[in-house]
């Protein structure tokens, strides 16, 4: 389980992008990776799942 703060999500379009806290790296999150409901600069947890275009941060929940 991963620990990062949401940079970006676009809740009309579904997708946004979580920053790690521990690595800085930015991973690609999906609205059907969230277990809650997320917006710009909530804390959260996550799992990082392979995807078409990398790792993709899935398991979404508000830390």
């Amino acid at each position: 389980m991963n620990n990062g703060t949401v940079k970006f999500f676009n809740e009309s379009k579904g997708f946004g992008f979580i920053k790690d806290a521990d690595s800085s790296k930015e991973y690609f999150v999906h609205v059907s990776g969230l277990i809650d409901k997320i917006k710009e600069n909530d804390e959260v947890t996550f799992d990082l799942q392979e995807g078409k275009k990398g790792l993709n941060a899935v398991n979404v929940k508000l830390a």
